[in-house]
């Protein structure tokens, strides 16, 4: 019968164990106040921190999801273990030794089940690792390492070790050490077949899988031999009680420090990769244990490199082959980049060698600087697609622009569109308000789309539970059911946009036709207000002939219906000016003020396209004189309609 553990025990325990400690093997924390430290929480996926540790107090709690207590009920949530399961790991960790009630003792030598299989694993890494050195039938594998640029001692820093060809070795160990065979059997070590146990790997090079706190949790084998009657080039533990491949990233218990102090991690392929790339300087790097990089991976890091909303941006760096399958799973990655507010980048190396292959060739210098100069994803997406088409004809271009419209639509930080625009078009050879164009097309039918898919067959909205209140949004007065990202009013431009299209809504009159028409779509910065004002336009010529109320809705008809919310708003909201209180107008000189910035916004915008299309024109080898001279023509008038245009506000 397993034994109580000694009340005083336990409550020594907890008062000998700093819950700092042990909630930074999961979250990476920073100070949060006077005696407080904040960080991600591990219980459910946030941006904003809100996840608090007291030291002092000895408690948690985070004010998002409600979770809270002390550093015994941490561990038991966090590594789903039992009550005593969890004394036992904090004892072992502080180096105590555990008294047990009369009447009982401990469990299987005082230790519990999770215990028992982590330390199963424990004798099963020093058992391959001395078979690597030790046994004839082990050259294989130290001819791998040895070929892939590895020596001993490095074999030795990562763990490695060799899984004998025999059959039933490990097994034989494992019970010589007292282990049962359920328990082996659970651990995944040993299988059970018609005539006994067996040894789940054979013939193998192997790589301890390790948690976060460093813990072998299972392992990753190679083959090596042309017989072997396995034919999967990677073997690795199937999932058991204390190994979920989805939760686990190989070498982030090496790699964790760095990815918290640098606030960078770099994903790569396999175990050698890793290997290759810590060894030449990138301490962050981490990969997957067969199974594609995913949500729950994300998770992970993010809580680890304090991936949050409101800080200055941390920095995911994917290394990727360079042949079709790895362009395949970047652009998988790039799928998901949204989940993450940190900034995406892929390193590909020029030659297509992973980071294993181009220290063995060019040393380790070369996989630092395959990091160094990892290119944003965006870039990487928006080039991998146009590939696929032909740039050198009009109708290549084209499709081109089409197909990478909805890539930059999907960029985060609206702030950053307008370069990308420009950088896209600069790559195309079009004009950036070709691009912009197919940008704001591209919002409406995603906005579109997301409107259909949020409704039922009966027109109302189907009922929908997101995972979690980071990865849906609620609806607001200004997203409505739009996918187009909410104007950034902080943007002086913006705002004047705002103030217009206000006026333009609740003071039609006040404008003429040929106004309106005057200002060109592209002066409006955010895609939103864009797709407002393509909704005046279209009915410009009815303003005359409507109530106020009966304009707003002839707009609100005519715009898409991803901006309809904004656009109530908008037709609602206060300008801040102050109104007649006779006429119950805004002053006129207020309105030409706003019409006037949008219109000088849109020019400032054109002028640095042709700013910087004339820098490289003049930056090619052999600049094109007369595509000079043109240019520079557009820029003297761009600038002289600018000048015009100021005028006529300090006027």
């Amino acid at each position: 019968m397993a034994g109580r553990i000694n009340a005083d025990d336990i409550q020594s325990v907890k008062e000998r164990s700093s819950i700092e400690d042990v909630v930074r093997d999961h979250v990476t924390l920073r100070p949060g106040g006077v005696g407080s430290l904040k960080g991600l929480c591990p219980f459910h996926d946030e941006k904003t921190p809100s996840f608090t540790v007291r030291p002092a107090v000895g408690a948690y709690h985070c004010f998002g999801c409600g979770e809270g207590g002390d550093v015994i009920s941490f561990v038991q949530k966090v590594e789903h273990l039992t009550f005593s399961e969890t004394i036992e790991r904090l004892a072992a960790k502080i180096g105590m030794e555990l008294r047990y009630e009369e009447g009982g003792g401990p469990r299987e030598g005082g230790i519990g089940k999770r215990s028992r299989l982590i330390e199963a694993h424990r004798v099963a890494e020093e058992f391959y690792s001395a078979a690597l050195v030790d046994r004839p039938d082990a050259r294989p594998a130290r001819d791998f390492i040895r070929d892939r640029g590895f020596n001993r001692a490095i074999a030795e820093q990562f763990g490695m070790g060799f899984a004998p060809r025999g059959g039933e070795d490990l097994t034989r160990h494992l019970r010589e050490k007292g282990f049962s065979e359920d328990e082996m059997v659970t651990a995944g070590l040993s299988g059970r077949g018609s005539r006994g146990l067996y040894d789940r790997f054979r013939g193998r090079l192997m790589w301890p899988i390790r948690d976060v706190t460093g813990d072998t949790v299972g392992f990753g084998a190679r083959r090596l031999l042309d017989d072997d009657r396995i034919a999967a080039k990677y073997l690795n533990t199937s999932e058991t009680p204390i190994y979920k491949k989805s939760m686990v990233l190989y070498g982030l218990d090496a790699a964790k420090k760095a990815i918290a102090g640098d606030r960078q991690a770099v994903i790569v392929e396999g175990y050698t990769d890793v290997m290759a790339a810590q060894l030449s300087g990138v301490a962050g790097a981490v990969a997957t244990c067969g199974t594609a990089f995913g949500i729950d991976h994300i998770k992970i890091l993010r809580r680890i490199m304090r991936d949050e909303a409101d800080g200055a941006p941390a920095k995911v760096i994917f290394t990727f082959d360079g042949d079709a399958a790895g362009q395949k799973a970047a652009m998988k990655a790039f799928g998901e980049d949204q989940r993450w507010a940190s900034q995406s980048f892929v390193a590909v190396a020029p030659d297509g060698m992973d980071p294993c292959d181009l220290r063995l060739a060019k040393g380790g210098e070369a996989v630092k600087a395959l990091v160094d100069d990892a290119v944003p994803m965006f870039e990487f997406a928006v080039r991998t697609t146009m590939k696929r088409f032909d740039l050198e004809t009009p109708e290549g271009r084209v499709q081109a622009m089409q197909a990478v419209a909805p890539i930059i639509n999907s960029i985060r930080d609206s702030s950053l569109r307008p370069e990308y625009m420009r950088s896209v078009a600069g790559m195309l050879g079009v004009e950036v308000e070709q691009v912009l164009n197919e940008v704001q097309r591209a919002g409406r039918i995603k906005a579109r789309e997301g409107a259909d898919a949020a409704s039922g067959p009966s027109g109302r909205a189907a009922d929908r539970t997101p995972a979690s209140t980071d990865d849906v949004p609620e609806p607001n007065a200004q997203e409505g059911a739009s996918a187009l990202p909410p104007p950034n009013l902080r943007d002086p431009v913006v705002n004047n946009e705002r103030q217009l299209l206000q006026a333009l809504l609740q003071y039609p009159t006040r404008f003429t036709t040929e106004t309106i028409d005057a200002i060109p779509p592209v002066a409006f910065t955010a895609p939103a207000h864009s797709a407002i004002f393509d909704g005046v336009r279209t009915v410009a010529g009815r303003a005359a002939d409507l109530s106020t109320a009966g304009w707003v809705a002839a707009v609100s008809e005519a715009a898409s219906l991803a901006v309809r919310g904004l656009l109530a708003e908008l037709s609602v909201a206060p300008l801040p000016t102050k109104v007649d209180p006779t006429s119950g107008l805004p002053p006129q000189r207020y309105l030409e003020s706003l019409v006037i910035g949008v219109h000088d916004s849109g020019l400032s915008r054109q002028i640095a396209d042709e700013t910087a299309a004339i820098r490289r024109l003049q930056n090619t080898p052999e600049p094109d004189q007369e595509a000079l001279r043109a240019r520079s023509r557009r820029l003297i008038e761009l600038e002289m309609n600018r000048a015009r245009l100021r005028d006529r506000l300090t006027s």
